[in-house]
């Protein structure tokens, strides 16, 4: 099988933040320097002129209502009331407050794309590839990056900037799975991967396509 070249245009790229909310963040001890790597990604993707979208999860009383009882995860979150959308726990972290431009997503599952308008969003802007970040790895990663390599977006994850409660589950999603659909990089290794891509736009002088 031949290797997917590892390039990256930021015309037509977008870095998905995933659940990087107040109470997820309390919820994971020893993440204190997660926000900032991941910080510093989104400063590189809209320095070069990338979307850049902030997903959260967060439910309103007709959300909860609406969860079946055979969805083992979310029927215990609808019948405890939990992560309801305007609870401060279900906030940005401050490092990763959206800007103005960015994109800002609520979901009621565990992917960035099943519950929401997002892909359309997306397509919309012409994007067509995703970096991906945030947490966890084997929850919102995961089933995120599943979701959107059966939409054929071409994939990246960010290495330094997910993470998980289980280190064996984190460590083999890292090592064995996420290769197969995606370029398994470091937040270093994107920005050398925009500058590569921002020259190649100065040498087309191709504008980035607009919705």
């Amino acid at each position: 099988m031949t290797a997917t070249p590892l390039t990256l245009d930021p015309r037509t790229a977008a870095l998905l933040v995933l659940d990087c909310q107040q109470g997820v963040l309390a919820s994971l001890p020893g993440l204190d320097d997660l926000p900032a790597r991941v910080a510093g990604a989104v400063a590189d993707m809209r320095a070069h002129g990338a979307v850049i979208v902030h997903v959260r999860l967060g439910f309103t009383d007709a959300d909860w209502a609406a969860i079946p009882s055979a969805n083992k995860t979310f029927s215990f979150i609808g019948h405890r009331r939990l992560l309801h959308h305007a609870d401060p726990a279900t906030d940005f972290h401050p490092r990763l407050a959206p800007e103005p431009g960015d994109v800002v997503v609520r979901k009621t599952r565990v992917g960035a794309l099943s519950t929401t308008d997002l892909d359309r969003r997306l397509r919309d802007r012409g994007v067509t590839a995703l970096v991906v970040a945030g947490l966890t790895t084997s929850g919102a990663v995961l089933s995120t990056l599943t979701d959107a390599a059966d939409r054929d977006y071409g994939l990246h994850v960010l290495s330094d900037g997910v993470t998980d409660p289980d280190r064996q589950a984190h460590e083999t999603l890292m090592t064995t799975v996420f290769p197969r659909m995606a370029h398994v990089i470091d937040t270093a290794g994107l920005r050398s991967l925009l500058r590569e891509g921002r020259q190649d736009q100065a040498d087309t002088g191709h504008p980035r396509p607009h919705a």
